[in-house]
């Protein structure tokens, strides 16, 4: 799923591309994907593109009062082409779920592998009128969030575990199953440890990990065209998905815990004084 330094560096990307450009069309091809009708899709049509922003991972396209807003999931992408085919975006069963055309005939297609569709597209007048967009915490590399947001969130979050805090969107935006790996292993924190037990130190720990992972990230992405981040992300992983290769601070074997529908990694040295931790699917974890 892309997080927020992928939907960051795509916000970018497509803000260099389409601003002050003209909206020629937007086709529909996998029904499911759009969540409004009023405004229409095609209300879309002819207007100029003044932004392109981002709230937690969701993109945000603002023309003239309008926002096309859309949020791609675990398995969605963005592709783009700087010559769109001509024949008009057929709906069936294939991948491509929307495609959105400038006047110059580039643009991007919005697709999602799988079986599952839960790349979601929204037009509205104002982002906030999106429950998802409403509901997000804090931007993670505002300046605003500093170590008095961060203990304000631990209060909030009581004993609930530090990996489950990290991915929710309404506690802080734009972090999910990766990135929330590769800041508790910066940190040096289990994804299992209650939020409200962190010491004062392991707090300073915490929101320079949150920093540090996010601010690395986006740097490395910054300047990447959008077919070459998902390659970048996978690079600049020390844990998250790398179960039974070493880990790169001390030479450990990198650990995994799997669920119904996902799974982490961590490294048992450098997180949990050595213990590994059960298999959720198979029994009750190891404390």
């Amino acid at each position: 799923m892309p997080e927020m330094p992928e939907v960051e560096s795509l916000a970018r990307f497509l803000r260099e591309r389409c601003v002050g450009r003209t909206i020629a069309d937007v086709e529909l091809a996998a029904f499911s994907a759009l969540k409004t009708y009023d405004p229409p899709l095609q209300a879309l049509r002819g207007l100029e593109i003044d932004d392109v922003t981002r709230h937690g991972k969701w993109v945000d396209v603002s023309a003239q009062g309008l926002h096309l807003v859309f949020h791609l999931a675990r398995a969605g992408w963005l592709r783009w082409s700087d010559e769109l085919p001509a024949a008009p975006a057929k709906p069936g069963k294939g991948p491509l779920a929307l495609r959105f055309r400038l006047d110059d005939g580039s643009g991007f297609n919005l697709t999602e592998a799988g079986t599952q569709r839960k790349l979601a597209v929204y037009v509205v007048a104002d982002p906030q009128d999106i429950p998802m967009v409403a509901t997000l915490g804090p931007e993670p590399l505002d300046p605003a969030f500093d170590r008095a947001a961060l203990d304000a969130l631990i209060a909030a979050a009581g004993r609930a575990q530090l990996k489950g805090v990290l991915k929710d969107q309404r506690v802080v935006a734009g972090i999910g199953n990766a990135y929330s790996d590769e800041i508790l292993h910066a940190a040096r924190l289990s994804p299992f440890k209650p939020a409200s037990s962190l010491t004062d130190e392991e707090r300073d720990t915490l929101l320079a990990a949150i920093k540090g992972e996010l601010t690395g990230a986006v740097a490395r992405a910054e300047g990447l065209a959008a077919k070459d981040l998902k390659g970048e992300k996978k690079s600049g992983m020390r844990v998250h998905g790398k179960a039974g290769l070493p880990c790169p601070v001390c030479g450990d074997t990198v650990a995994e815990v799997s669920f119904a529908d996902s799974s982490l990694q961590y490294c048992p040295t450098c997180q949990t004084g050595g213990k590994t931790l059960a298999d959720r699917r198979m029994s009750r974890l190891l404390r």
